[in-house]
This record gives structure tokens, C-alpha cells and sequence, in this order.
């Protein structure tokens, strides 16, 4: 692995390679094969591109092509979820388009207390199901429906059609932004290049997809990866085991027991943060702040919208934000969506590819490292590539691996990065919570 001084280079991945500083001996042979996710925007390089970054950024010498295959079978990973046999309900009624007195609006309400938000703002009842909410948003202008349910603390946006500006504008941003934050000592990594991160670690504090997507790469890697959650906000049980793989799972209130969080930071080598930019800065997170308690750390953080104010946010929202979901429509009248959820995917692998990068970084100069993306980033990337009329392609067989995860049987995709000597298979997730809050 030699660095460059080259940022800019053809193509997405050399552009990626370059904005990391990397460039794996042998890279030229990592040419975007097709992968099957049809769409009239670019899903398939976008995606190849992200997991071979992930890749080259792991391995100790000449990096080996993804499979094209794996990669769509893991952007689709919750279609091929079975707990006990069964495939989960991912989506909540009450998330998704609805038509407004003047367009339409998508909201997300998955977790309970989005739901409830959402409800309150309508002045709908507690028990409220999909009829109401429609019924309710139908009398409703789409901005006033969006502001009210934000302001409650629900997540609902308009949908919108594209700004080719400020996408013009967010492509002057690195996809990938890698900055030195502090000076501190140089810290080692292993020379076992099978595990390219054993003995790292990891303290995860990212939920839904794009961030445990990045932290379950790490674990694939070998780091010690330590989830930690709020008590009082259960994670949706499928989420976790879809992306739960090799980390353990901690409960820990934060702001009640700084103490032992502190201790925590102090023994890790990576912060991995997913909460709003606001939330960071009400726990004490910041990364500034965090990088001057604890300057050997590499920290990353992840959030909808670029920017220190990023409201809340998911993949589906920000794609009916910024006209992904009408480029997606099928008939221009009934806003659309992207074959996978692959804003949250790629800003995973994508991440996971900043952190390595970070940690070899600080392993040859020292100092703590501060790394960063955003789906709206990831988003003006991909609304920036060729578009064409999507192609049915067809599915390959998707190999899956199962796991016995506190007495129920789960199944899952097996990885789509790979370097050479990379594990075939992850390792099992933990059940949720189950482990102390500490390495």
C-alpha cells in the first residue's frame, strides 16, 4: 500500500483511492464490473465501487475484485433476512409516500417513537393505522405536513424534485472526508494480513444501516467491535441482526454514567458516531471535544445531511429529498425508489474504508484522524453519474450462512468485501444488549 499524491484520478474508484490518500498495488485491475441492480441511475458501480474501496483499503497487497453478485445480495440483505424461517416485516404501515393536498411527502416511522411523533403532529390517535394517516395527510399542504411533523420530532419530508446545483455543489466535497484533528504518537497495526484490524477497537454508537454496515466490515476485519445503546430505545430486532454481525451488544446511558463511557474511549481506537451532529454535541461528543480528551483516536461520524445541523434522517428520506425517488418513478406520477438502500450502503462500506485508511494513517504518522460522509453526499455522487433505462438482470442464487443467535435461527447474506486471506463468512451477531459494557 503506497500513498499518492494525485487527489483526482479517473474514474469513481480512482477518485476514492485518491481522496484516501491509498493506492494498493495493483488497483488498475479493480475495473466496475456490472453488478444486478438495475435503475436508471448508476446503483450498480456506485455500489461495486464502494465495496472495492472497502477492499483496497484492506488489503496488506494487491486487492482482489468483489463479486458482483454479493454486492447486490447485501444491498438487498433485508430481502433474504429469515428469522426461524420467516421472512421480518421491515417497513412500518405507517412509513412511506403519501399524497398531500398539493404532492406528496415520505415519511419513516419504523421505531415507536418516530410513530408516535408522527401521530401527535396529525393530532391523530395513539392507535392510529395506515387509513388515518393517509386520510390526514390528504387535507394536508406537503410542506406544512413535513415542517409540523419535524417540529414534533417525527421524520417526514416532501418529495422533491433534483437540484442539479446543489448537487454540483456537494460534488466539490470529498466523498470521503479524512483530515488529521490532533497530534498524538503513532500506534501500531497487526501484521497478521488475513485480519487486517485484529486487536482494534472499535466503540460503535450508529444505528439503522450505513453505520452498523461500516463497524460489521470492521469486525469482518478482525477489530473488537462494542456496540453501545440507550436503555430506553430498543433497536428494531431485525435491523440489528441483519447488520449486527461480530460485534458485541452493550446498554449504556451515557450522559448518566460518563464515567465508565470515558473509560471506554480511553482503551479504544476508534469512535464511530451516528447521532445527529446536534445530539453529539449535547453528550459531549463532538468530535473536537473528544479528539482533545482522547487524541489517539480515529474518529468517524456519519449523518443524513452534511453540516453541523443535519436533521434527522434515513435513506428513504433523503432520497425523496433530493429527487431520487421521481428519477425512480415509474410513470411520473407516483414517486419511486432505488432497487436497494444503497445511500445507507455504500456511506458504510464508504466509512469503513475512511476508518482503515485513518488507522494506517495514524499507525505511519501518528496523530488522531477524523473521518466523515453523509447519505446527501453519497446521494449528489450518485446523481451525478450516467443514467440509462434500467435492464432486468437476473439474480444470481444468493448464498446465505445461518446462525443460532439466543435460540432462534437466523439467516443472513455472507460478506461482499474481500482482500486476500478475507473470511467467507461473518461471524454470528449477539442478541441485543447482551453483553457489559466494556472490553
Amino acid at each position: 500500500m503506497t500513498h499518492t499524491s494525485d487527489p483526482r484520478d479517473s474514474g469513481l474508484l480512482a477518485r476514492l483511492l485518491g481522496e484516501l490518500g491509498l493506492r494498493p498495488d495493483g488497483s488498475e485491475a479493480l475495473a466496475p464490473r456490472d453488478v444486478p441492480l438495475p435503475s436508471r441511475l448508476d446503483v450498480g458501480e456506485l455500489a461495486w465501487c464502494s465495496v472495492a474501496v472497502a477492499g483496497a483499503a484492506l488489503a496488506s497487497d494487491r486487492p482482489i475484485s468483489p463479486t458482483p453478485d454479493r454486492i447486490a445480495a447485501a444491498y438487498r440483505s433485508d430481502r433474504y433476512l429469515r428469522i426461524d424461517g420467516h421472512a421480518p416485516e421491515v417497513w412500518s404501515p405507517l412509513s412511506g409516500f403519501w399524497r398531500t393536498s398539493d404532492g406528496w411527502v415520505r415519511t419513516h416511522a419504523n421505531y415507536p417513537h418516530h410513530a408516535t411523533a408522527l401521530r401527535a403532529a396529525l393530532g391523530l390517535s395513539p392507535d392510529a393505522g395506515p387509513d388515518e394517516l393517509a386520510s390526514a395527510l390528504g387535507s394536508t399542504a406537503a410542506g406544512g405536513a413535513a415542517a409540523a411533523i419535524t417540529a414534533a420530532g417525527g421524520i417526514c419530508v416532501d418529495v422533491r424534485p433534483e437540484d442539479p446545483e446543489t448537487d454540483a455543489a456537494l460534488r466539490r466535497l470529498p466523498l470521503i472526508s479524512l483530515a488529521r484533528s490532533v497530534e498524538s504518537s503513532r500506534r501500531t497495526l497487526p501484521t497478521d494480513a488475513a485480519l487486517p484490524l485484529m486487536g482494534v477497537r472499535v466503540l460503535d454508537l450508529t444505528r439503522v444501516l450505513a453505520g452498523p454496515v461500516a463497524t460489521r466490515t470492521l469486525a469482518l476485519a478482525g477489530a473488537d467491535v462494542l456496540r453501545i445503546d440507550p436503555p430506553d430505545r430498543p433497536e428494531i430486532a431485525q435491523q440489528h441482526l441483519d447488520t449486527g454481525h461480530g460485534k458485541r451488544s452493550a446498554l449504556l446511558d451515557i450522559a448518566a454514567d460518563r464515567a465508565r463511557f470515558e473509560v471506554l474511549l480511553a482503551d479504544a481506537d476508534v469512535l464511530v458516531l451516528g447521532y445527529r451532529p446536534s445530539g453529539t454535541h449535547r453528550l459531549g461528543l463532538d468530535p473536537a471535544q473528544v479528539a482533545a480528551r482522547h487524541p489517539h483516536l480515529v474518529i468517524a461520524q456519519l449523518s443524513a445531511w452534511p453540516g453541523a445541523d443535519s436533521p434527522r434522517g434515513f435513506d428513504s428520506i433523503v432520497q425523496a429529498d433530493c429527487g431520487i425517488s421521481w428519477i425512480e418513478s415509474a410513470d411520473g406520477v407516483t414517486p419511486g425508489a432505488l432497487p436497494a438502500q444503497a445511500l445507507d450502503h455504500s456511506a458504510g462500506y464508504l466509512l469503513a474504508s475512511g476508518i482503515t485508511a485513518a488507522l494506517r494513517r495514524r499507525a505511519e504518522e501518528g496523530g488522531g484522524w477524523y473521518v466523515r460522509t453523509s447519505l446527501r453526499r453519497v446521494a449528489a455522487e450518485l446523481l451525478g453519474m450516467p443514467r440509462a433505462e434500467p435492464v432486468p438482470m437476473p439474480e444470481a442464487p444468493v448464498r446465505t450462512q445461518r446462525f443460532d443467535v439466543a435460540g432462534a435461527e437466523v439467516t443472513t447474506v455472507v460478506p461482499a468485501v474481500t482482500w486476500p486471506g478475507a473470511p467467507e463468512l461473518f461471524a454470528a451477531p449477539r442478541p441485543w444488549g447482551a453483553d457489559a459494557p466494556e472490553w
